[in-house]
């Protein structure tokens, strides 16, 4: 990769009990396709937007959003960009390598619970979809 992307800082939102130095791999289900196991990590360099992932990823545990840093290299995730939204607002990005968490971020901004049931709804829709693929 010779283009930056992004300098960071970059997170990731997640229920998985995870602790700092860990590092998040690839290779687990998909949070939106729980019978797809996905090639990358994904992440972002909003903390709201990784606190929106926590929010809505599968799982028990309480949602919760951790610094991370790449530990190679990292693209543009092409389920949001330019295929939902024209260029990166949401700054998100993907990584077939492992990301280190650097610290766990607690001022993250909760969303309502009308706000979850209707982002909850917004991704049941598009899983109805079958056109709505995930690009892995």
């Amino acid at each position: 990769m010779d283009d930056v992307l992004d300098e960071g800082p970059f997170f990731h939102g997640t229920k998985a009990n995870v602790s700092v130095g860990d590092l998040l791999m690839p290779g687990f289900r998909s949070n939106y396709r729980p019978g797809m196991v996905m090639n990358h990590i994904y992440f972002t360099a909003l903390q709201d937007g990784a606190g929106l992932a926590a929010e809505l990823a599968a799982g028990e545990g309480a949602p919760r959003v951790f610094a991370v840093e790449p530990t190679g290299p990292f693209e543009n995730d092409p389920n949001v960009t330019d295929k939902r939204f024209p260029g990166n607002p949401t700054r998100s990005y993907r990584s077939s390598a492992p990301l280190r968490v650097v610290e766990e971020i607690t001022g993250w901004t909760r969303l309502t619970p009308e706000a979850l049931q209707s982002w909850k709804d917004r991704v049941a829709a598009i899983l109805v979809d079958e056109q709505a693929e995930i690009i892995n």
